[in-house]
């Protein structure tokens, strides 16, 4: 038997009794018996019961640090959309693996923590690659965590929406809303020249508020 059929008879028979009978209902035994495979087979394959559930986190985590470590600087906001879209296309691609996934970690507290550490694990690496895009400096991190953030929320939305059947579209909506995301944070930072506008109520003539404004902004009376 290949290694690669073999992974997929385990987690085949693993998804399939955890709809059965319950992912704390399943064990080990359970998913090697049903596969056909012995438990040496099994623990060659996954390290534990969990991992049967997330077994491509750590390639697909490599492959997204390696199309950001592809980008320039120039290139850096595609490369930020390119690299999230890789997550997606592969839930996409698993298919109704990706559904019975989605409805195990809604119902198993230990596998909705195992995946939000995986989340965190995606925006960490996201918010270093823009800290070192937008500068590295110590005004800069701010921006990269709030990027990095609204990069996975942004992604995370689009494939919930796909998940739960909202949507028949959603490579379509994914690129709409990350490109909307990204440039929200490639404008140029303040302080580069660009004019501010300022709204605000007040009773006083407006030549008797001109001058204190002109001062606030440096500007000659």
């Amino acid at each position: 038997m290949a290694e690669h059929t073999a992974r997929e008879r385990l987690r085949e028979a693993a998804f399939a009794l955890f709809e059965e009978r319950g992912y704390e209902g399943t064990t080990v035994d359970d998913v090697t018996e049903r596969a056909g495979v012995g438990r040496t087979t099994f623990f060659r394959t996954f390290r534990s019961k969990e991992d049967v559930i997330f077994p491509d986190h750590e390639a697909l985590l490599a492959a997204v640090r390696a199309r950001l470590a592809g980008s320039t600087r120039e290139t850096a906001p595609v490369a930020i959309r390119e690299a999230a879209r890789l997550v997606l296309l592969h839930y996409l691609d698993e298919g109704d693996l990706a559904l019975a996934r989605y409805r195990l970690t809604r119902s198993v507290p230990a596998l909705r923590d195992r995946e939000s550490t995986g989340t965190l694990q995606y925006q960490r690496v996201f918010r270093e690659f823009a800290h070192a895009w937008m500068g590295g400096g110590e005004d800069t991190a701010l921006r990269a965590e709030l990027l990095a953030a609204a990069v996975v929320t942004a992604h995370n939305h689009v494939l919930r929406r796909w998940l739960r059947g909202l949507t028949r579209r959603p490579e379509a909506e994914f690129d709409a809303a990350m490109a909307g995301t990204v440039a929200l944070f490639s404008e140029p930072p303040a302080g580069d020249g660009t004019g501010s506008i300022v709204v605000f109520r007040t009773a006083k003539d407006l030549d008797a508020v001109l001058p204190a404004l002109r001062g606030l902004l440096g500007e000659p009376g």
